[in-house]
C-alpha cells in the first residue's frame, strides 16, 4: 500500500515496504564513538547483540582502562598533600625564611 505525501501517515509507508522506527544508535568505530540513525536499531537478535559486543570489545582493545580509579584518586590526593606539608615545613623554617629574605632585600637593593 503505498500513501499520497498528502495523508496524515505520509511517509509510514513507502513503495508497498513498511519501513521501521528511525532511531540514533551509538556505534563504537576505531576513531571512537559515533552517533547514527538506523531503522529497526532496537530490534537485535541475541546472535546479532553477542557478536555487536565480542566487536565492541575487540575495538576497545587492552587500553579500555583510561583515567584513574577513585582510589587512584585517593592515593594521589594523599601524596600531594603530604608533599604540600613537607613543602610548607621547608619553606617555614628559619633557615629557608632567611634566605628568602636575604634575597629580597638584595633585589631590592639592585633594582633600585
Amino acid at each position: 500500500m503505498v500513501r499520497s505525501p498528502s495523508s496524515p501517515a505520509a511517509g509510514s509507508f513507502s513503495g508497498g515496504v513498511r519501513r521501521g522506527p528511525l532511531r540514533s544508535v551509538p556505534t563504537l568505530s576505531p576513531n571512537g564513538w559515533h552517533v547514527r540513525s538506523r531503522r529497526w536499531a532496537g530490534r537485535l537478535s541475541s546472535r546479532a547483540r553477542e557478536a555487536l559486543a565480542r566487536r565492541t570489545a575487540a575495538l576497545t582493545g587492552p587500553d579500555r582502562d583510561r583515567g584513574m580509579s577513585t582510589a587512584e584518586y585517593a592515593v594521589g590526593t594523599i601524596a600531594a598533600c603530604a608533599f604540600a606539608a613537607l613543602l610548607f615545613k621547608v619553606v617555614t623554617s628559619p633557615e629557608v625564611q632567611e634566605m628568602i629574605s636575604k634575597l629580597i632585600k638584595r633585589a631590592l637593593n639592585v633594582a633600585g
